[in-house]
């Protein structure tokens, strides 16, 4: 083993069960499995879910959706990107929900005359895609239109791009895009489309409201948090682990210097261990003297600059470091917990990118 991420099936499940427990009725889990379940495997973690009642998964595109349903998997797969309108053919073969992106998507989706299931994204105020919600007419106009077409119009949505806040400005939004999402779907109520929703991982936290028939669950689904400050339920944990070795322990002497560009300059006697993991396998360069690792249950802090493939910890602290001692860059080891939204919060970003970043060439390992 070099570099291992290990994938816990049985905490996914947990985590799965915990959150449809809090949902309020009338919705339920839609598990978000796009960028590979954010480096967890999409084909392995989709296919637990769907062992423990999953029935609605959410891509980002067209070959991550054909990807996972030639694995097995049943009912509805939404994409929630773009999808070149050439594939529409595909789209119907695997019988995939797209969405729709704008009323120019649309018009260029129906031109391909096949009739492409389809949900109708709503730009409550995020101003990434969607119709917009601040002509709620214009929308039901555009929407009725296209609900009689040749395409198979079945839902909206929209997306809350601040519902892992709670100061009162970021709340207020946050109900405004509701109340907005809401005035939309309402004008067009009476095409009873079987799909309105608005909840992603936060919203389906924080806003108990009634209205959405799913929960996006994203990176709360792997025990991560949308915002490092949020806290999870009780029982929440990370599915994933991610563990190294110790390629080389050496002694260096003051007025030594380690890594490229000598980064790291030796101010007393000191141990040194080599990790066989470095930035072609997802682990930050931006790590370089100031992250660290976990060791017999201690922490070795980073000395020198992550290289491609290797990067060197201090262990003067740590007794009994040998080749080949497990390293843990993502989770337990003795009383020391080491997770991927801490790593973020290091470098000043986000949970998602850590896990989303572990490259192919990381071994996934799959446990219950």
């Amino acid at each position: 083993m070099r570099s291992q991420a290990i994938i816990d099936l049985s905490r996914l499940a947990d985590n799965y069960r915990i959150y449809a427990s809090m949902l309020p009725s009338g919705c339920k889990p839609m598990a978000v499995i796009k960028a590979n379940a954010y480096g967890h495997g999409d084909v392995q973690i989709a296919q637990e879910l769907q062992s423990h009642g999953a029935d609605d998964f959410a891509v980002s595109n067209i070959d991550e959706a054909i990807r996972v349903r030639k694995s097995g998997i049943q009912g509805q797969i939404l994409i929630l990107g773009y999808t070149p309108t050439y594939r529409a053919e595909e789209l119907v073969n695997y019988d995939i929900t797209q969405a729709l992106l704008s009323e120019e998507y649309a018009q260029s989706l129906e031109e391909k005359e096949q009739p492409v299931k389809c949900q109708f994204a709503i730009d409550s105020g995020m101003r990434r895609i969607g119709l917009n919600a601040d002509d709620p007419d214009k929308c039901a106009e555009i929407i009725r239109r296209y609900h009689a077409s040749k395409l198979k119009l079945n839902g909206l949505f929209t997306h809350l791009c601040i519902a892992d806040t709670d100061t009162d400005d970021a709340v207020a939004f946050t109900k405004g895009q509701i109340e907005k999402f809401k005035t939309v779907s309402s004008k067009v109520s009476d095409l009873e489309l079987p799909y309105i929703h608005y909840k992603n991982s936060a919203g389906g936290l924080w806003y108990q409201d009634d209205g959405s028939c799913f929960a996006r669950l994203g990176i709360i689904l792997y025990g991560l948090k949308p915002d490092y400050r949020n806290t999870l339920p009780e029982g929440i944990k990370p599915v994933l682990t991610w563990k190294s070795v110790v390629s080389m322990v050496k002694e260096v002497r003051p007025g030594d210097t380690i890594g490229y560009g000598r980064t790291y300059r030796v101010e007393r006697p000191m141990t040194v261990a080599t990790i066989s993991t470095g930035y072609a396998d997802g682990y930050s360069r931006l790590l370089s003297n100031k992250g660290y690792v976990l060791i017999n249950g201690r922490r070795a802090p980073i000395v020198g600059r992550v290289c491609m493939d290797q990067f060197t910890v201090d262990v003067t602290h740590i007794p009994d470091v040998k080749m080949s001692n497990e390293v843990v860059l993502i989770g337990e080891s003795g009383n020391e917990v080491l997770t991927a939204d801490d790593m973020a919060e290091m470098l000043g970003t986000i949970g998602y990118e850590i896990v989303c970043d572990i490259s192919e060439r990381v071994d996934r390992v799959y446990v219950k």
